[in-house]
């Protein structure tokens, strides 16, 4: 069994209750890494300094990112990737059971800020951020990178050719007048969350109670979207490799609803005060996480089947950051 579904099972049967889960101690990072780019820094030799990280694929890369990225400035790292959903990942950082973690500017504007519409401007919406939650919750954003991970709706070009629906607005339309062709696959978090379904529903203005909507996990959606047996749409994540190898065509969001999501190293107030080296020793790699780049290491895990912990690691040796043990 790989260690990306032992722990996929493991995250599922601690559910939310992240004390029960043994969530304080973590297990070491997968694979040992050596200095490149990234060089010992004395303020953080031996350190420790506990990653965590939400449970699907592109989440678990940045963990395994973090963590070598730590590791080779010389911290002793556990590894806590893999924890089921945004708001226990969250509340495992208020509450200290994981120091630092990769974080998207767009999740927390509208989920843990509780704003309903994002900024346009990706700048403009990090700032945000990053000043009301430090104000509010002590948490501290370091400068993001230029990838941007939002979600969309997609569709086999089989169906895009049959319904004619390229664009959300097409779409909204579609399920006003036709609700049984636009069947959407979506997992439960896009089914609840208000930078989801609901709020897409709301700024299309269509009834989200007409549309079809069957729950399916993230990973399947992919697949169940492109044969078209389970789902009409399906919810997708825009850096994921599977969208265009399954030749899935994205919806252009018309009216930009939908949120930047930058991905920005995280950590509480008092721990970044105590270690201020971390944003220097992190900042180059942020700075390297393009579109193209998650792209390529989200495609090798869920496409090639490769381990997240050997593409992120394989990747960073490629690009000097760090060597390989």
């Amino acid at each position: 069994m790989s260690r990306l579904l032992r722990r996929v099972i493991a995250a599922a049967v601690c559910g939310l209750t992240l004390a029960g889960c043994g969530l304080g101690s973590g297990s070491t990072v997968p694979l040992q890494v050596g200095p490149g780019s990234i060089t010992p820094n004395p303020a953080l030799e031996g350190v420790k300094i506990t990653v965590g990280s939400k449970e699907y694929t592109e989440q678990v890369i940045l963990g395994y990112i973090l963590e070598y990225t730590l590791s080779a400035a010389g911290a002793d790292v556990r590894d806590l990737t893999g924890i089921v959903g945004s708001r226990s990942t969250r509340e495992a950082q208020l509450s200290d059971q994981v120091d630092i973690a990769y974080e998207f500017t767009g999740n927390a504007w509208i989920n843990y800020l509780g704003h309903e519409k994002p900024i346009p401007d990706t700048r403009a919406q990090f700032e945000a951020v990053r000043d009301e939650d430090l104000a509010r919750n002590d948490m501290v954003w370091l400068e993001p990178g230029p990838m941007d991970d939002t979600y969309a709706l997609a569709a086999s070009k089989r169906v895009v050719e049959r319904t004619g629906v390229r664009t959300l607005s097409d779409y909204a339309e579609l399920v006003r007048t036709n609700p049984a062709a636009a069947k959407t696959c979506v997992d439960t978090e896009f089914r609840a969350r208000q930078d989801g379904f609901p709020g897409m529903a709301a700024a299309y203005a269509f009834d989200a109670a007409r549309a079809q909507t069957p729950i399916l996990q993230v990973g399947i959606i992919y697949q169940a979207t492109a044969d078209g047996t389970q789902c009409d749409f399906g919810e997708v994540f825009t850096t994921d490799g599977r969208i265009a190898a399954l030749d899935l065509v994205v919806l252009a969001d018309d009216k930009q609803f939908f949120a930047h999501y930058n991905p920005s190293v995280t950590m509480k107030r008092g721990f970044f005060e105590a270690h201020p080296e971390i944003a220097e020793v992190t900042a180059p790699v942020t700075a390297a996480l393009t579109n193209d780049v998650i792209i390529d290491l989200n495609k090798q895990v869920d496409v090639q089947g490769r381990d997240p912990s050997v593409v992120a690691r394989d990747w960073m040796v490629d690009q000097g950051f760090i060597t390989a043990r």
